[in-house]
């Protein structure tokens, strides 16, 4: 009797994600957002370089969810429309709170002197 490589493993592969926190997509036992795969993936990355990029990534995690996504986009493209709605609520947000101009080294310091944070050093 002649076995096989596959003789006694199923033919399916479980997608490496898990939700943390919910609504929240992540690759294999990582932490790292299923949106930073999929992004990096669509901008050319290949699998090894999306590991190099994510060290706590495992390669063949890469290849499971980018070969899921390659044969079933649909969820993965309203998964992803979605975190951009999410952003862009978080920018407005954080716009309208005046948090997002930059602000130089010397406006941080002029803050923190005003709050009693940091000693003036002209008077030293």
């Amino acid at each position: 009797m002649t076995m096989t490589l596959l003789a006694d493993r199923p033919l399916t592969l479980a997608i490496p994600l898990h939700e943390e926190p919910p609504g929240v997509l992540r690759v294999g036992k990582s932490r790292v957002l299923l949106e930073l795969v999929i992004r990096a993936f669509q901008r050319g990355q290949t699998p090894e370089a999306i590991v190099q990029s994510f060290d706590t990534l495992r390669l063949s995690d890469v290849y499971a969810v980018v070969s899921y996504y390659l044969a079933n986009p649909a969820p993965f493209d309203e998964y992803l429309q979605r975190c951009d709605r999410e952003a862009d609520a978080v920018r407005l947000k954080l716009t309208a709170a005046g948090m997002t101009d930059r602000v130089g080294k010397e406006e941080l310091l002029a803050r923190a002197r005003a709050r009693g944070l940091l000693r003036n050093e002209a008077a030293d």
